[in-house]
């Protein structure tokens, strides 16, 4: 059985990096690609969101004794598998996975890549909330 809490703690933390990221209203492009604190500060919350999101997904899978992922994107597999999440939304969440693997193992990453996703698609990282606190509450 899984600990809301536990999981409710993370997506409160989650929620904070999510806040942040709307408030960082002063980053708009040309900020983006000339100061590297706001590039930095962009990637890193974009990068702890992502594993945030995991993290939540690992643990309600290791609660739930769901099949053990064999990958990051393989964590939203399993919960899609077993309804905690809608299942079209698996594309988009494993697309997450993969852009964390760019952010973590790989030097120089796309700069208009990570900008977009800072500035159009934050929605799906709401999105994934939504449905873990709908799947705690019938749970």
């Amino acid at each position: 059985m899984v600990k809301h809490e536990i999981v409710e703690r993370k997506v409160v933390s989650l929620k904070g990096y999510l806040k942040e990221l709307y408030c960082a209203t002063d980053i708009n492009w040309e900020k983006y690609i000339t100061d590297n604190r706001s590039k930095r500060f962009v990637e890193r919350l974009l990068q702890i969101s992502i594993e945030t999101m995991i993290d939540i997904g690992q643990h309600i899978i290791a609660d739930e004794g769901f099949r053990e992922p064999g990958s990051y994107r393989d964590v939203f597999k399993v919960l899609v598998q077993n309804q905690v999440i809608a299942r079209e939304k698996l594309p988009k969440l494993e697309k997450i996975a993969s852009f964390r693997n760019v952010l973590l193992h790989y030097e120089k990453t796309d700069d208009s890549i990570v900008y977009g996703i800072f500035k159009n698609n934050l929605g799906d990282i709401e999105d994934f909330i939504t449905d873990i606190l709908a799947w705690l509450k019938s749970n």
